[in-house]
Parts: structure tokens; C-alpha cells; sequence
């Protein structure tokens, strides 16, 4: 094996492992977070709509009832996700205690 072989092969093996390292000190906790936030504003939209699932009374429940049909799906997910206080409780918690 050359040195010219041998310094690309370890440029190579640099760049693998700073990538590792970008990815995970910068990249992987910021995307945790994002993903965390978008479901939680998720969650309120939903809860806003639809909180007559849980017996709370909506006034403009007549009108958001019209957007069921196009958030079925993430209704679905959304009801078991709220119905399951453990998993909630434990969700915000760890909001704060990292």
C-alpha cells in the first residue's frame, strides 16, 4: 500500500467519523425536538377541533366537523394517543427532564 493510498483511505475514515460526529452532536437531537414540537402543535390543532371527543363542549364543533373527513387517519392515532394519560403524561414530562 502507498502513502497516497494510505492518506486517502484514512481522509476516507475521517470523514466517516466526523460525519458521525455532526450527526450525532448537532443533527440527531435537533430533528428529536422538531419532530416532538410539530406533534404537539399537532395535537393541540387536534384537541381545538375535536375536543368534543372528550366531552368537552365546542362551540364550532358543526363546523369542524367537516375537516374529519381529511384527518381521519391522524384522528384515529390522535384519540388513542390522548386516551393513553400515561404515555402523555410520561411525553410532557420528559419535556423537562432531559
Amino acid at each position: 500500500m502507498s502513502l497516497s493510498d494510505r492518506i486517502a483511505a484514512y481522509r476516507e475514515y475521517l470523514m466517516e467519523v466526523l460525519h458521525g460526529l455532526y450527526h450525532g452532536m448537532i443533527e440527531h437531537p435537533s430533528f428529536e425536538l422538531i419532530e416532538k414540537e410539530a406533534e404537539d402543535v399537532e395535537d393541540e390543532f387536534m384537541f381545538a377541533c375535536f375536543s368534543d371527543a372528550f366531552g368537552i363542549p365546542n362551540p364550532i364543533s358543526y363546523y369542524t366537523a367537516e375537516l374529519l373527513p381529511y384527518l381521519a387517519e391522524e384522528f384515529q392515532q390522535w384519540e388513542r394517543r390522548m386516551w393513553d394519560r400515561e404515555s402523555l403524561i410520561e411525553r410532557k414530562g420528559q419535556q423537562y427532564h432531559f
